[in-house]
């Protein structure tokens, strides 16, 4: 096995997972990490045991021994220059996102990794989430057919979204909606997106930080399929009237769709906690995201069986509304109902979640 010498520029938040990351794995032989917070940088070097720990980032840049260099630096201004001297010396280079913060820097980087022989990638971790290789699965089989449009709608709670937005003045496409393009883009290759709009909308955010509170991206690819990106950075509402928000990504085909849907069980627990008579119980919230495959018309059709179809409980829990079942145990032609109905008719209850229903006073 060919293992690596890595080093982690910023040990941070993502910097300080990847470090501990890279001190479990397999692959690598020896780790280095650079952090100016010197109280930070001997939190993780007690936890992941470096070779260097150093607060001069260049000392890892002119390291002949480090075969990669992770950039996970803050504030992201820092990335072009880091980035574009860990390739100058050589090394394979994996960049936080963003790239850069201006076109001309982001060209010139892989500029100089293709004319360096360089491996050269931006962190889209979520390429490597469960929900998101389920999509990504279902379109390149084939499962859900020729796909017409793509909604990617995931949102962050304010208090995180003041953190980013008092770091660097970016909008939600450049700090966190990226993640969500990479991810559609990556989804429909080899489609090539042809025409761009997007719209801001501005609310608390804009007194406190300057920043708009939500961001909305429409992509169109070039054989015609529609891709609508939608982020929120400050999604918390007063606890009394709070809803257990879920990030949802659905790829939609004439006769068939492909769902995920992830309930954060942290909040579902709250929620339960506040208003003990509505909505399931903290142990019936699902752990874990579930995926749908389904294909529209007559209730005789039936969905081929794969493992991204098994279902798992999922919650969907809206306060002041009627509480939605659980659609585990139904048929999977009735999840049509949820998505459709559920902020406009009661549904039949079924399963464990229905069961707690019926259970509430």
């Amino acid at each position: 096995m060919n293992q690596l010498s890595v080093g982690v520029i910023g040990t941070g938040w993502c910097g300080g997972i990847r470090a501990v990351a890279c001190a479990e794995s397999p692959l690598v032989r020896e780790l280095h990490i650079a952090e100016i917070d010197l109280e930070r940088l001997q939190e993780v070097a007690a936890m992941t045991k470096p070779v260097t720990a150093t607060a001069d980032w260049e000392q890892l840049v002119q390291h002949d021994g480090i075969d990669v260099l992770m950039v996970s630096a803050t504030p992201e201004t820092l990335h072009y220059p880091m980035a574009k001297a860990a390739l100058d010396a050589g090394k394979h280079v994996l960049l936080e996102k963003p790239i850069a913060l201006e076109l001309a820097e982001a060209d010139d980087l892989v500029e100089t990794a293709e004319r360096r022989g360089r491996k050269f990638t931006i962190g889209y971790s979520q390429r490597f989430n469960g929900k998101q290789a389920i999509v990504k699965r279902a379109v390149a089989d084939g499962t859900i057919g020729r796909p017409t449009s793509m909604l990617v709608s995931r949102h962050i709670v304010r208090s995180l979204g003041a953190r980013i937005g008092n770091r660097i003045k970016l909008s939600p496409a450049a700090m966190e909606a990226t993640h969500d393009i990479d991810f559609a883009l990556w989804c429909l290759e080899p489609r090539r997106p042809v025409r761009v709009y997007s719209q801001l909308a501005w609310g608390v955010r804009q007194a406190t930080l300057g920043l708009p509170d939500a961001q909305t991206i429409m992509i169109t690819m070039d054989d015609g399929v529609v891709v609508t990106v939608m982020r929120v950075m400050a999604a918390d509402v007063p606890p009394i009237i709070r809803r257990v928000i879920g990030d949802r990504i659905e790829v939609e085909q004439i006769e068939r769709w492909s769902m995920t849907d992830h309930a954060r069980r942290r909040e579902a627990e709250e929620v339960a906690r506040m208003r003990p008579h509505v909505g399931p119980r903290a142990e019936d919230v699902p752990r874990r995201e579930d995926a749908v495959v389904r294909r529209r018309g007559a209730a005789s059709q039936q969905v081929p069986e794969h493992d991204h179809a098994r279902l798992e409980p999922r919650a969907l829990l809206d306060l002041g509304r009627e509480p939605h079942r659980d659609a585990a145990q139904a048929h999977v032609t009735e999840l049509a109902d949820i998505r459709r109905d559920r902020l406009h008719r009661p549904l039949a209850r079924h399963g464990a979640l229905g069961a707690a229903h019926d259970r509430a006073p």
